[in-house]
């Protein structure tokens, strides 16, 4: 965690979801998408993780293309594999099928100059789980506001 370098996050992921386990998966990328994730042109805001024949894949993640690229440029918005061990591919797969939770990705960071994605295992939260949620933060708000106007 001490050499990370966060290019995108998916707040929209905290907002919508109740986040539970948190794996790390590397990305299978082709040509220059590399490259335009080193210059941040990534957006997860509606993406998804779906689990296909033992193999975890993202769909909805935009790569821009770069700008410098030739015809040998990627497509933006095809499936990218993931990179997990089988056991937690399995993990993933039992409890999206059975106990009705969803994959969503968290944050895009690079680490040693590789594109790696936190991935969260999660549950979506209803209008009145946000509510409760919300009320809580502005009650932890004001508790602060009011220690330290105390001192």
């Amino acid at each position: 965690m001490t050499n990370r370098k966060i290019v995108v996050e998916n707040r929209k992921a905290r907002h919508e979801y109740e986040l539970y386990d948190r794996y790390e998966a590397g990305l299978e990328l082709k040509g220059t998408e590399i490259k335009s994730i080193r210059l941040g042109k990534v957006q997860l805001r509606d993406s998804y993780i779906s689990i296909r024949n033992g193999q975890a894949f993202i769909k909805g993640m935009h790569i821009s293309p770069y700008e410098f690229g030739n015809r040998f440029n990627h497509e933006e918005d095809r499936d990218r594999r993931l990179l997990l061990h089988k056991n937690e591919i399995l993990k993933l797969d039992q409890a999206t099928r059975i106990k009705g939770y969803t994959v969503v990705p968290v944050s895009l960071y690079l680490s040693k100059g590789l594109a790696k994605m936190e991935i969260a295992l999660a549950k979506g939260k209803n209008l009145h789980d946000k509510r409760e949620a919300n009320k809580a933060r502005d009650a932890k708000r004001e508790i602060q506001k009011a220690l330290k106007n105390r001192y």
